[in-house]
């Protein structure tokens, strides 16, 4: 029941190239930065990834994309990112951007066992009809687009189905964790990163504090240690690494 590793790069290192990877974090809030450095030290290469978007140039997800390790993303925002929109452009990235809700959907769909579901987002648009474009050809024209998608009505409204989605492996952070993986997400932490950790077959978590079984109360538990397979315990200076995207002050 320990899942505790002794450090990232244990805890990372059977992460093959063209692993697919649910990454939590929304911005640079809750991103698991300490996990995707050591896999950057790794190696891996040819990465599918799922996540809200690809972290910042330098930060976050922004690493292994400047490395050129992620062939594809599966997010739903990609305009803090000028290497991840220089990538997409010239196809040298294939991204399938989803809307914001139904990516957390097909994560906790995914994670719970659910192989699809309809939604009412995109009916009418490129997401139901198809046709967005996946890759581009360096000509910039579309190489890859996506498929349409079926649709149904519901009490009169017509709705996509969208598939759940899984990953060989998930990183996410969380504020507090126990040996046995129960985690505990702390304000804007708790966004994509539960959902994440669902979704991925091996999750591997990051915790800032990490505390015996028994210290967190079953209420104060966000993820049940089910979900998590290893634990990777952050040192004062790793914990306290928090950037900023756009700080704002008074002048």
């Amino acid at each position: 029941m320990n899942k505790v590793r002794a450090s990232a790069a244990e805890a990372v290192a059977d992460i093959p190239d063209g692993a697919s990877l649910a990454v939590g974090g929304f911005g640079l809030s809750g991103v698991p930065e300490t996990l995707i450095r050591a896999l950057h030290d790794q190696g891996a290469s040819g990465l599918r990834v799922v996540s809200n978007n690809c972290g910042v140039d330098g930060r976050g997800l922004g690493v292994l994309l400047a490395a050129g390790r992620i062939a594809r993303v599966t997010g739903s925002y990609v305009g803090e990112n000028k290497e991840f929109a220089r990538q997409y452009l010239s196809g040298e990235l294939e991204v399938e951007l989803v809307p914001q809700g139904t990516l957390a959907e097909r994560l906790r769909a995914g994670g719970a066992g659910i192989p699809a579901f309809y939604t009412p987002a995109g009916v009418g648009t490129q997401v139901a009809r198809g046709g967005l474009p996946w890759r581009h050809a360096p000509d910039g024209s579309v190489a890859v687009a996506s498929p349409p998608k079926e649709t149904r009505d519901f009490a009169g409204r017509p709705h996509v189905m969208e598939h759940g989605i899984t990953t060989d492996f998930a990183l996410v952070r969380a504020w507090r964790g126990d040996r046995h993986g129960n985690l505990r997400f702390r304000k804007a932490a708790a966004n994509f990163n539960p959902l994440a950790a669902m979704a991925g077959r091996v999750t591997i978590a990051e915790v800032e504090e990490l505390v015996e079984p028994g210290d967190l109360r079953p209420d104060d538990v966000h993820l049940p240690g089910v979900f998590v397979q290893r634990v990777v315990e952050l040192t004062a200076v790793q914990a306290a690494d928090k950037q900023i995207e756009k700080r704002t002050v008074r002048s």
